[in-house]
């Protein structure tokens, strides 16, 4: 017999963990799905220069000039123009709700100012919330449109340069014209943060409970499923209002994001995205046994999330099958909310579908909690 080495106790303990590893389904499954996850996002999903924007158009006169620029802009691939006749009050509260990127106005005498020479101009309002989303929008405007005016025109054989000294673009980037990426990034890591931890220590809460034995005095207590649930879930809540205080002052104090919303109205929003937060946390231990199984499926959640939310890249440069996939996260729609009313200063109308969408999250997470939970009990 070798002491040292021997082949038949290596093929032994190879077995071994081979059957340890086909028991271990959450962590085969990751090993699998993370790689997976990570080359389908990346490859297909991501993409730092979003196009078919969808933009807003505010033109009372609908000339042929007018047409010849629009038609031009969307050539581009950039806008999208879902309103094609909007009104002046229309296309703000657009704008301002996140549900058009871009705002184009063109005045009532815009034709006939072209037909004079005399310096026609036009306004494009961007939603600068998130700067890397218009940049690449913005930059193509200028020559785009002057082009656009001397095909209508017939005067392609003018000089480029005179044509844009007589085009005016006026372009007015809405809550963030210096195009400042603290103003986005922070308010959005507030996000970020809440999940990564109230998902995780809430998770590993009742595996923790598992692992040292004392389930079976937690569940031989006189207690109901949802009282177990909130004693279990509402420490979590102060924790996380912790973390709130502290990233809120440090977004005033050390990177000056402004503020310009109502408190009550964004606290009340955190509240509901904490709640769907600790909840999920939850319900992910219902599934676990171990708390390294509650990491890693704490860890399943977070990495898409994090990519198709719209905070590391713009949501809308996206395909649709990534944003419709990105909507069943509730960080999507708390960036959504957070960014509106920080940013934009944005009431209950402006966030009333995130807020219900949130809502509706931790209606569902508590309803697929309990029944998890009542079955472990059974």
């Amino acid at each position: 017999m070798n002491r040292l080495f021997s082949l038949r106790r290596l093929a032994a303990l190879l077995v071994k963990e081979m059957i340890q590893m086909r028991r271990d389904r959450i962590t085969f499954a990751m090993m699998l799905g993370v790689p997976l996850i990570q080359l389908v996002l990346f490859g297909f999903a991501i993409n730092s220069d979003p196009k078919g924007l969808p933009a807003a158009l505010v033109a009372p006169t609908q000339d042929r000039y007018t047409r010849a620029i629009v038609s031009a802009l969307e050539l581009t691939g950039y806008y999208r123009f879902t309103r094609s006749h909007a009104s002046a009050s229309e296309a703000e509260r657009l704008i301002a709700r996140g549900e058009v990127s871009f705002v184009v106005t063109i005045p009532s005498d815009f034709g006939r100012r072209v037909d004079r020479g005399d310096h026609p101009e036009i306004l494009i309002e961007a939603d600068a919330t998130d700067p890397s989303v218009a940049s690449g929008a913005i930059s193509t405007l200028g020559t785009v449109a002057a082009d656009a005016l001397l095909r209508e025109r017939g005067a392609e054989a003018q000089a480029a340069d005179d044509a844009a000294s007589r085009l005016q673009v006026t372009v007015h980037r809405r809550y963030n014209p210096e195009g400042i990426t603290q103003y986005n990034i922070v308010p959005g890591l507030l996000g970020v943060i809440l999940q990564m931890t109230m998902v995780m220590m809430t998770a590993m809460a009742l595996t923790r409970e598992i692992e040292r034995g004392t389930m079976e005095n937690l569940l031989s207590m006189p207690a109901t499923p949802i009282e177990i649930m909130l004693g279990k879930v509402l420490p979590y809540l102060g924790v996380g209002a912790v973390q709130v205080a502290v990233v809120l002052v440090a977004a005033k104090l050390m990177f000056g994001v402004p503020f310009v919303g109502s408190l009550p109205l964004l606290l009340a929003g955190i509240f509901v995205f904490v709640a769907a937060l600790v909840i999920l946390g939850y319900l992910i231990s219902t599934a676990a046994r171990t708390q390294m199984q509650a990491m890693q499926l704490t860890f399943f959640f977070f990495l898409p999330s994090l990519l198709l939310s719209g905070f590391m890249f713009p949501y809308r440069g996206m395909p649709g099958w990534a944003q419709a996939l990105g909507e069943v996260f509730p960080l999507t729609h708390f960036l959504r909310l957070i960014r509106a009313v920080m940013l934009k200063g944005a009431g209950y109308a402006g966030i009333a579908q995130p807020l219900s969408a949130l809502a509706l999250f931790v209606a569902a997470y508590a309803a697929l909690a309990l029944l998890r939970f009542r079955r472990t009990l059974d």
